[in-house]
């Protein structure tokens, strides 16, 4: 890097610091805190125990967002006043250090400008995940089972906790279905990007001759919603099936008719839990996955309409994401148009770039 390309990028990140200042607005965001400060303070305040809970989450939220934008401001102002110094100065040794730290300072101003963009309102929730083999018996349900694991390190990285639901084995290898709440910072905001079809492209382990498959999975993603959602479900529109768990295994299912598996006769939604030895508790599990299914359908059709997109298929055509490991080794996602050469990386849960790329994306097609 030299003296231009670094002045460029300054300028670059300048710029992405006053974007991201007139979409969070910290004057406003400021003032909501004295506000929460004052309410507080009311004798009263913490009588309600559940509205000083939604407002503590709230001042943790604004705090969070002030904060980062604060530190990202501050360190792009900070290089820019020491680069101007050295550049007068002719500190070659002081310009050397910049450009060595330029890629840390431009992470971090991007990491701010990610979640800036997750400002929906779900993006803050916890997610209900559930993979789904395509056609393709065991070829397809092996790939499910990778995409499950690819999930999983993905947040045991983020050192997110995750809640398994339902899990179903395929009869040779992998899985026929598998439900799970990831839960944390933002988890809805990046993984609504990861709700399509995966499409893999390899040299099959399960073929004698070596031949090269593609499989289909399709990822659901879902906002775990409040309780006091304002969702109705009749009797009438659900069938409630028990049958025995079985899957993962060890202590974390039970063997006997206590797993529920519902099904929404209007929409044609599934659902189903075993994750408790209790019936009742995974009756209440389910209800809460369908009332999230049907929240995010009930999205996806306004967003359907927006867009004039149906349904998609889980097969030829309509993946959001190829993984290819034969011939040649590529991630390629059909929304940003970028391709990862870190396959095997990826498949271990290293999916942020792919995500935050495809966020930014969508960002600029909203603009245009």
């Amino acid at each position: 890097m030299d003296s231009y390309e670094y002045s460029e990028l300054l300028k670059n990140l300048q710029n992405k610091i006053d974007n991201i200042q007139n979409i969070i607005k910290p004057l406003e965001l400021k003032k909501r805190l004295q506000e929460i400060e004052k309410l507080e303070n009311e004798p009263d305040f913490w009588s309600d125990a559940k509205k000083a809970a939604e407002i503590q989450k709230e001042k943790n939220r604004l705090e969070r967002v002030l904060k980062r934008y604060s530190e990202a401001k501050n360190s792009v102002e900070d290089a820019l006043e020491l680069y101007e110094m050295a550049t007068e100065e002719e500190d070659q040794e002081t310009l050397q250090s910049l450009y060595q730290e330029a890629p840390s300072l431009q992470e971090k101003v991007e990491k701010v400008e990610i979640e800036t963009m997750l400002s929906g309102e779900n993006d803050d929730k916890n997610a209900i995940v559930s993979i789904h083999p395509g056609a393709g018996g065991t070829e397809s349900q092996d790939w499910a089972s990778i995409l499950y694991r690819m999930y999983l390190r993905w947040a045991e990285r983020h050192g997110f906790k995750v809640e398994l639901l339902d899990y179903q084995e395929g009869e040779e290898a992998g899985i026929k279905d598998v439900s799970f709440i990831i839960k944390g910072e933002n988890v809805y905001g990046y993984l609504k990007v990861e709700n399509g079809i995966h499409r893999l492209v390899r040299i099959s382990p399960f073929d004698s001759n070596a031949r090269r498959h593609t499989s289909f999975a399709s990822v659901m993603v879902s906002p775990e919603v409040d309780e006091d959602i304002d969702i109705v479900i009749e009797d009438k529109d659900i069938r409630v099936d028990t049958y025995r768990a079985s899957g993962a295994g060890g202590q974390h299912v039970n063997k006997t008719d206590s797993a529920i598996r519902i099904t929404h006769i209007p929409t044609g939604i599934v659902v189903q839990c075993q994750s408790d030895r209790s019936q009742h508790k995974n009756r209440a599990t389910a209800m809460k996955m369908l009332k999230s299914r049907l929240y995010e359908l009930e999205l996806e059709k306004k967003q359907a309409e927006k867009e004039g997109i149906e349904k998609s298929e889980i097969g030829w055509g309509h993946q959001i994401r190829s993984y290819v490991l034969a011939p040649y080794q590529q991630v390629k996602d059909t929304r940003s148009n970028q391709a990862y050469s870190n396959v095997e990386a990826i498949l271990d849960g290293d999916i942020d770039k792919i995500i935050e790329d495809v966020l930014i994306s969508e960002a600029k097609d909203k603009k245009s």
